[in-house]
C-alpha cells in the first residue's frame, strides 16, 4: 500500500484465537507492511506498527497525540462496521464507566500539562523510596512463598504474582492494611471489563475513597509518595483535586498490573525453559539481565496505550492518515529479527535485550526501575525456594487474557513438589 492517503479495510486481527497465540501472527504482518489498519474487538480501526525501529520512532514522535479530550472526539468516526458505530454511540449515550476524574492523568495528556504531571510524580517516585522498598518486597515474597510451599498444587497468579505488586502500590500509597481488600476488589473489577453497572459503582467508590485518603494525607501527611504529592499540590506545583485522584488511580493500575504479568510470564518463560533456570541457578548475576529477557520475549504490556495521529505520518512506505488511532505493538516489536537474534528463543545472556516493554520518549514508564525490582525479586526468590516446581498441565491448556494492552495469564498452576 505504498503512499496511501485513505485506509483500508481492517484486518480482523484481534480474536479469541490470536491472543492465545499472538507470535506467529504478528511476525507474519511484520513482513507485510510496517503499518496497516486492523480492527478491535469493538469494531474501532487502529494502526497496527509491528517493527522495532518503527515502534520506537513512533513512541517519541509528537504527531502522535495522547490527549484523549480530543482523541474521543475521533471514536465514532473512526469504525469500521457502522453497527458497531451505532453500538457504541448509543452505549456512549446510556453511560460512562470511568468518569472524567479518573482520566485527568498524565499518561492521557501531552506537553505542557503532561510536563507538569510527571514532574511533580517524578518528585515523588525518587530512585531513593524505590530501592528503600527492596528489603519489605523481600520479606512480603518470603511469606507468600510461605504459603505457597504448603500447597502441592497452587495458582502463582493468585498466590504470588497478584498480591506482591499490589501490596507494594498500597504501601506507596498509603492504603491501610484494613481497606486493602475493599480496594483491590474495586481495582480489579476496574480492570477486568465487568458490566457497565458494576464498573460505574467500582469507579464511585474508588473516586470517594480517595478523596477521603488524599484529605487525610493533607491533615497528617505520612512516609508515602500519596503525602508528597499533596504536599507539592499545597507548596505551589498545582495538582488539583481531580488530578491527584487521577494520579493515584493511574498508579494503582499501571502499577499492579504491570508487575502482575512481568513476574507471571517471567515464571512461565522459567517453568518451560529448564536450562535457563540452571544457568541463574549457577550465577545469580544474570537476574538483572533475566529480567530484561523477560520484558521483551513476553512483555507484560504488548500494546502501547493509544494514539491518534495530528497529521499525516509516514511509517516507512505507508502514510497514515491525520485523525488514526495507531497502536504500537510492544510485543511484535520485542521479537523483530532485524533488531534481536534468534528473537523466539530465551537468552539471559542477550547483550541488547532492554527494549520497549515499559515505552519510550516522554511517556517511558517512571515505574519501571520498581517493576524491574519487585519482577528480580519475586522470581530469584520463588526459584531459590522451590527448585522443582513445575507446571501442573500442559502449556498449551493455559489461558491468557483477551486483553489489547496486557499480556498476562488468567491462572498459572503449578506443582510445588
Amino acid at each position: 500500500m505504498p503512499g496511501t492517503d485513505t485506509p483500508s479495510p481492517p484486518l480482523d486481527l484481534f480474536t479469541p484465537a490470536f491472543f492465545q497465540r499472538p507470535h506467529a501472527a504478528l511476525a507474519e504482518l511484520r513482513d507485510t507492511a510496517p503499518a496497516l489498519p486492523v480492527m478491535t474487538p469493538n469494531g474501532l480501526r487502529t494502526w497496527l506498527v509491528t517493527g522495532y525501529e518503527d515502534a520506537r520512532a513512533l513512541l517519541a514522535d509528537p504527531r502522535l497525540s495522547k490527549d484523549m479530550r480530543v482523541g474521543k472526539d475521533l471514536v465514532p468516526r473512526n469504525f469500521a462496521d457502522p453497527r458497531k458505530q451505532a453500538e457504541f454511540l448509543k452505549e456512549a449515550g446510556e453511560r460512562s464507566q470511568f468518569p472524567h476524574v479518573l482520566s485527568v492523568h498524565m499518561l492521557d495528556s501531552d506537553p505542557p500539562d503532561h510536563t507538569r504531571l510527571r514532574k511533580l510524580v517524578g518528585r515523588a517516585f525518587t530512585a531513593r523510596r524505590v530501592e528503600s522498598l527492596g528489603p519489605r518486597i523481600t520479606a512480603l515474597t518470603d511469606e507468600l512463598l510461605d504459603g505457597v510451599a504448603r500447597h502441592e498444587r497452587t495458582d502463582l497468579m493468585e498466590g504470588l504474582a497478584f498480591p506482591v505488586p499490589f501490596t507494594v502500590i498500597c504501601w506507596l500509597l498509603g492504603v491501610p492494611p484494613h481497606d486493602r481488600a475493599e480496594f483491590r476488589r474495586w481495582s480489579n473489577l476496574l480492570v477486568s471489563g465487568a458490566g457497565t453497572e458494576e464498573v460505574r459503582d467500582a469507579s464511585a467508590d474508588m473516586i470517594a475513597y480517595l478523596r477521603t485518603l488524599i484529605a487525610g494525607k493533607r491533615a497528617a501527611p505520612e512516609d508515602d509518595m500519596l503525602s508528597d504529592l499533596v504536599i507539592a499540590t499545597d507548596e505551589g506545583e498545582r495538582l488539583s483535586s481531580d488530578e491527584l485522584i487521577a494520579m493515584a488511580f493511574l498508579l494503582l493500575v499501571a502499577g499492579h498490573e504491570t508487575t502482575v504479568n512481568l513476574i507471571g510470564n517471567g515464571a512461565l518463560a522459567l517453568l518451560r525453559h529448564p536450562a535457563v533456570r540452571e544457568q541463574l541457578a549457577r550465577d545469580a548475576s544474570l537476574w538483572p539481565a533475566a529480567v530484561e529477557e523477560f520484558l521483551r520475549y513476553d512483555g507484560p504490556v504488548t500494546n502501547a496505550t493509544w494514539r491518534f495521529t495530528t497529521e499525516p505520518v509516514p511509517v516507512g512506505d505507508v502514510v497514515i492518515p491525520e485523525g488514526e488511532f495507531v497502536t504500537i505493538s510492544l510485543g511484535a516489536a520485542g521479537r523483530d529479527p532485524r533488531r534481536y537474534e534468534d528473537p523466539d528463543s530465551l537468552d539471559v545472556t542477550r547483550g541488547n535485550a532492554a527494549g520497549l516493554a515499559f515505552g519510550h520518549g516522554i511517556h517511558h514508564c517512571l515505574g519501571a526501575p520498581l517493576a524491574r525490582l519487585e519482577g528480580r525479586i519475586v522470581l530469584s526468590r520463588l526459584f531459590a525456594r522451590l527448585p522443582g516446581l513445575r507446571l501442573a498441565v500442559d502449556a498449551g491448556e493455559l489461558r491468557w487474557r483477551s486483553s489489547l494492552m496486557m499480556r498476562g495469564l488468567e491462572e498459572l498452576p503449578v506443582l510445588t513438589a
